[in-house]
């Protein structure tokens, strides 16, 4: 593999105190006095979309050859505008729990349920009235009891006494109207049952009424579609073929970047870099602290290379999430194209009528 090179278009520098070349142009990717005129095909062949590791919960990809503000819009939408189901009303029939209400009705709205988001209609406002199209039921009725059974010498709650926790898996989802035929495959549920909402003991009840409403992370965190959605750029180490690493300094200029970034021949003690374990790179600068390795190597970062981490803890599976994400952008380019095109229109149509009337 050829040696990398430092290019001020594609790499971002990196360097002791400071870093360069992190303004983009006016227009992402164009520059004065070349055509930059847009071509599909050429944009097909440098965006590129890679999954490097995927788990039940998250995924790690790759997103290349978009500018910055789209890779940011992709993460803003997973946060903020990628719709879920969460509850939202709480209606308290009786709670003697040491946990007052308003507390416990937060908790419950934090809890991530596994309903697909589009068998539901948003609620547009609070007092739209709630019907089987846009409102999922649940109830929660938990009693503590004391067990007879349990030896004199068992001090765990867990066999002490029937009900001593108000877990997740507690939540009963009640069909409403058609939902039952609806939600037939997938029954409403919350994704973790074993969250702790409340500890009771004996005589302790709680006897609530849930509401859940399809909504968006913008209103409420509660809605967010990802546990977290964040990326970095590409690290990038080039070598400075004109000053090489002398073999005496092999091993130290070697622990100055994370493990595996570097590589040392064990018999000529040629220094190289790793491709595949670049990604792991952690940017400490620890390079530019030695006077030894001055000029031999730059720092930078790829530009439009993005290393995305998403976590879901709802209903989406991770892999799905960077699709409905350019779902709601599609939407959204759909809005202002119609827009435009209004414009266009109204615009059109006042200029017929003043050439009439002139």
């Amino acid at each position: 593999m050829a040696a990398a090179t430092f290019d001020t278009r594609k790499h971002v520098g990196v360097y002791a105190e400071h870093v360069s070349n992190v303004s983009s142009t006016d227009y992402p990717g164009h520059y004065p006095h070349e055509d930059h005129s847009w071509d599909p095909d050429q944009f097909r062949q440098k965006c590129n979309v890679q999954v490097n590791r995927l788990s039940n919960r998250s995924i790690d990809f790759d997103l290349v050859g978009v500018d910055a503000s789209i890779a940011n819009a992709f993460r803003r939408i997973l946060i903020a505008e990628v719709p879920t189901i969460a509850i939202e009303q709480v209606y308290v029939w009786n709670n003697t729990s040491v946990i007052v209400d308003e507390v416990l009705a937060h908790r419950l709205g934090l809890v991530p349920l596994n309903v697909d988001p589009s068998f539901l209609e948003f609620k547009e406002s609070p007092s739209i009235q709630a019907t089987d199209r846009n409102t999922l039921v649940f109830k929660l009725e938990v009693t503590c009891t004391r067990n007879r059974n349990t030896p004199k010498d068992v001090t765990d709650p867990k066999m002490l006494y029937n009900n001593s926790e108000v877990l997740s898996s507690d939540l009963r989802w009640v069909p409403q109207g058609e939902q039952e035929e609806i939600f037939a495959a997938n029954i409403p549920t919350p994704s973790n049952p074993n969250i702790v909402l409340a500890k009771l003991r004996p005589g302790q009840e709680v006897n609530m009424e849930l509401h859940a409403v399809k909504g968006v992370g913008k209103d409420h965190a509660k809605f967010c579609a990802v546990a977290t959605a964040s990326y970095r750029l590409l690290p990038l180490v080039v070598l400075n073929p004109e000053k090489p690493i002398p073999p005496s300094s092999a091993h130290k200029f070697q622990k100055c970047f994370s493990p595996g970034v570097i590589r040392v021949d064990p018999v000529t003690k040629e220094v190289s870099v790793d491709e595949k374990n670049l990604r792991n790179e952690s940017m400490s600068r620890e390079v530019y602290r030695h006077v030894e390795f001055e000029d031999c190597c730059q720092l930078a970062r790829v530009r439009d290379h993005f290393i995305f981490n998403v976590e879901s803890e709802g209903f989406y599976p991770p892999e799905r999430l960077l699709p409905e994400s350019i779902k709601v952008m599609r939407s959204k380019i759909a809005t202002i194209k119609k827009a435009a095109e209004g414009l266009l229109a109204s615009k059109d149509s006042n200029a017929d009528v003043e050439m009439a009337e002139g």
